[in-house]
């Protein structure tokens, strides 16, 4: 009597890759759509109303502004990967192994510096010093809001009563610090503005990749002729018609 033969279990697909971390800036996407809507608005309007040379002459000028204004605010974007970072700027698209990063800076701009020396601003994260002032206001105030009230506790916890009574209910009605949720509302680290926090981000994967044999490789740089292109055409375009007058 013969045992059937026992079957090998059927192999398990590979797990799909993690997607890429996107970083783009909110308010340069809508400060653009409304920048197109704007010279898509006028320019269509030149052409159909126009007469004589008007209507090439906004052909032109669409076919020149359209792309850099494309360019300057909806197409920046950050790209991390577990592998590489990549980074799509207004003319070109800069690709590069974790293992090639050697630094990521904030200054007056965001940039990451190449183990050659080359360095890429990061215009998809723009550095906002209002925002990190802001940052830093919130940060001294919750500062200073934790030393009070670890001061308080510790030179009035014996007092209790009708002051202890009265204070409660000041900082139940002006929810002051430590009232309700206590120590636990209080976020993990300082305070830091977004695209700060963006780049710690950046610096954390960075470190956990960077000698990894997947992360390594050359920097490749690409200039973005879909927008270079047409905006070449039509500046060529518009200063032979304004020359031929």
């Amino acid at each position: 009597m013969t045992t059937p033969d026992h079957q090998s279990p059927a192999p398990q697909p590979p797990d799909p890759a993690p997607r890429d971390r996107v970083y783009r800036s909110p308010g340069g996407i809508a400060g653009g759509v409304l920048l197109l809507a704007l010279v898509a608005w006028l320019g269509i309007d030149a052409v159909v109303s126009g007469e004589g040379r008007t209507p090439w002459m906004a052909l032109a000028a669409l076919l020149l502004l359209v792309p850099l204004v494309a360019a300057f605010t909806v197409r920046p974007a950050v790209f991390a990967g577990e592998d590489r970072l990549r980074v799509r700027n207004p003319f070109r698209v800069v690709v590069l192994p974790w293992g090639q990063v050697a630094a990521l800076r904030s200054g007056y701009t965001n940039e990451v510096v190449a183990a050659s020396g080359a360095k890429y601003q990061l215009w998809a994260v723009p550095v906002s010093l209002r925002a990190r002032k802001k940052a830093a206001r919130r940060e001294a105030r919750r500062t200073a809001a934790g030393d009070g009230h670890g001061g308080g506790r510790g030179g009035r916890g014996g007092r209790g009563g009708v002051s202890g009574l009265f204070g409660g209910a000041l900082q139940g009605l002006f929810g002051s610090a430590g009232a309700g949720t206590g120590a636990a509302a209080v976020p993990d680290g300082p305070v830091r503005a977004e695209t700060d926090r963006i780049m710690d981000d950046l610096r954390a994967l960075h470190e956990a990749r960077e000698k990894e044999a997947a992360a390594q490789g050359e920097v490749t740089v690409r200039w973005a002729y879909e927008v270079v292109g047409p905006a070449v055409a039509g500046a060529v375009l518009l200063a032979v018609l304004l020359a031929v007058g």
